[in-house]
């Protein structure tokens, strides 16, 4: 066990409590002082299948769920036999002795087993046997010298809108776990810091919900599909208070196009999927381009193709998000790295819509759409600044161009309804008025010009998107002997290891690329030709973004660490990959 952190382990069947027991215990570090990073690995089902979560909780910032677990709670034999041989030396296995045993040789030397009747035990305050659930987490709570009184305080939160009688029992269940530990095993020597400077706790879906809402967002559709699902339960929870309209529609065609009929009227619109809804979607995005409609796509990566494994996370939608919908037109591409950087997006992702008049995809992937970690409180700035772009001024006869070119490509935006702003609004190609040309005027040499000019109208905007946009710059040593280049929810383990190998004697800084399209080419070219060496991390099958950055720089990373197995990076693994590759060199 490291000083100052501890990583914890639950583990058992869908249905179990696993998410609850998490979720709680991150609450009352949080409330403790201790800053919290989580990763829970489920099933598609909705009982049975083997579930675990992990969290890791410490005086300084978390940059991943850590690794091997120093105390384990399992719930079932399965959890058992698969986890208890990874606890760290040093660490416990905290189970109900009613219900499992330890068989010989499973433990690592070093590792202790902690027997709590907790059956009997919950049985006292209540028949629901989820109820040993709170017991365990009590025993764990007194384990780490941790305040009684703060996990009462969650449960109180948690169950506060049942009856009193409910509230009591798991407190009471919380309260004889501890008693029971406190008496038969005493306390860990995990030597944490409880500062008492409570911090948010939050997933990357909640922090991209509240940052839209912070952004002024007025429309918000989508069909549930997980990762992508608690985008849209957070929001009927909460948009309601802002004036927002929350739509689940019954596909996502409807989802998408709804959206952009949202939009057209004038509402910020955002709607949010995963790849095979986005592969649906695809079409309307091309339209909301070519009729120069913002909206904003959240679009959370699975493990594919088709429905592959829905509760897995993967980067693989790179280049389904870069090629979506037929021919050439504007979008951007953003990928937040944590969970503060969900929350900016959602609002950088609106502007730039509006802005520009052009679709927006947040990339994102199951890992950070789900994973909770603390936040510092002064992160979350709700001020965020609402940019609506270049609007239409009074009405000059019938002399209003909704498709004007401009050196921008930007042209002044009227609603409907508006006296004197009437145009034609058409997925076709069209004049600067909305007259399509496509159908009897194509071919016409006036109107071949006319397709000339709006094309490089639209495309025009790229340009003026990358300056507004920050180019990636290094973190950490400029002599670096090897640079880690990644994207998206790698960010914070890559920076782990960028660290941990720095204790190892190796000098390494990292390259992290947020916006995706447009690309900033030349920054990211000059970057790496003075790299020594450049190592590739993705949780993809055939490195994405080094293929990317190959297309717009020339630039060919010869060393690549890929993951396509469902599970997170874990540091230990980036780690190894760079010392392979300084060493032999």
């Amino acid at each position: 066990m490291k000083d100052g952190e501890v990583t914890l382990r639950f583990g058992g069947a869908a249905g179990d409590g696993i998410a609850s027991m998490g979720e709680t215990f991150a609450k009352v570090c949080s409330r403790s002082g201790l800053h919290v990073s989580e990763y829970n690995s489920y099933q598609s089902a909705i009982r049975g299948g083997h579930v675990w979560l992990q969290i890791r909780a410490g005086e300084k910032k978390m940059l991943s769920q850590g690794e091997y677990a120093d105390i384990l709670v399992p719930l079932n034999a399965q959890t058992m036999e698969l986890h208890a041989p990874e606890v760290a030396s040093g660490g416990v296995v905290i189970y109900n002795s009613e219900k499992l045993k330890i068989r010989d040789g499973l433990l690592k030397q070093g590792v202790r087993g902690l027997p709590v009747p907790a059956t009997s035990t919950a049985s006292k305050y209540g028949k629901n046997p989820i109820m040993q659930n709170v017991v365990a987490l009590g025993g764990v709570i007194r384990l780490l010298n941790m305040n009684l009184d703060k996990l009462s305080g969650v449960l109180q939160d948690t169950f506060g809108n049942k009856a009193k009688a409910i509230v009591d029992a798991n407190i009471g269940a919380a309260t004889a776990g501890y008693d029971y530990v406190d008496k038969n095993f005493g306390s860990l020597n995990a030597k944490l810091n409880f500062t008492e400077t409570s911090r948010p706790v939050m997933s990357g879906n909640q922090a991209t919900g509240f940052g839209a809402l912070a952004a002024g967002l007025k429309f918000y559709a989508a069909y549930p599909m997980t990762p992508a699902s608690s985008i849209l339960h957070w929001l009927v929870a909460y948009a309601p208070k802002f004036g927002t309209v929350v739509k689940q529609a019954e596909d996502e065609l409807a989802v998408i196009n709804m959206a952009i009929g949202a939009a057209h009227v004038g509402a910020r619109s955002m709607v949010g999927t995963s790849g095979g809804g986005f592969a649906l979607m695809t079409e309307a995005v091309g339209q909301a381009s070519m009729s120069e409609t913002p909206v904003v796509i959240v679009e959370s990566q699975r493990a594919g193709p088709s429905t592959g494994l829905p509760t897995k996370t993967e980067q693989g939608d790179l280049w389904q998000a870069i090629g979506a919908s037929q021919g050439d037109y504007p979008k951007v591409i953003i990928a937040p790295s944590n969970v503060r950087d969900c929350y900016y997006a959602a609002g950088e992702a609106l502007n730039i819509a509006e802005k520009y008049q052009i679709p927006v995809i947040i990339l994102v992937d199951l890992y950070l759409s789900e994973h909770i970690e603390t936040i510092e409180a002064d992160d979350i700035n709700l001020s965020v600044p609402i940019e609506r772009g270049v609007l239409a001024g009074p009405s000059n006869g019938n002399s209003y161009a909704r498709y004007a070119v401009t050196e921008t490509g930007v042209s002044p935006r009227a609603f409907p309804g508006e006296a004197g702003h009437e145009y034609v609004a058409t997925t076709d190609e069209h004049d600067e008025k909305g007259i399509i040309v496509s159908d009897v005027l194509a071919g016409i040499p006036e109107h071949i010009e006319t397709r000339r000019r709006q094309m490089e109208k639209r495309m025009s905007k790229m340009n003026y998107i990358l300056k507004d946009i920050p180019p990636p710059r290094i973190w950490g040593p400029e002599d670096a002997d090897i640079t880690l280049v990644g994207w998206g929810s790698t960010m914070q383990v890559i920076k782990e290891a960028v660290l941990n190998l720095g204790e190892k004697g190796v000098k390494a800084n990292q390259l992290h690329i947020k916006y995706l399209m447009p690309f900033h080419a030349k920054e990211v070219e000059e970057t790496l030709k003075k790299s020594k060496r450049v190592l590739d991390v993705e949780a993809n099958y055939t490195g994405q973004l080094a293929k990317l950055i190959r297309a717009e720089t020339g630039f060919n990373i010869e060393h690549r660490l890929l993951k396509y197995d469902g599970e997170p990076f874990a540091p230990r693994q980036i780690v190894e990959k760079a010392l392979e590759v300084t060493q032999h060199a």
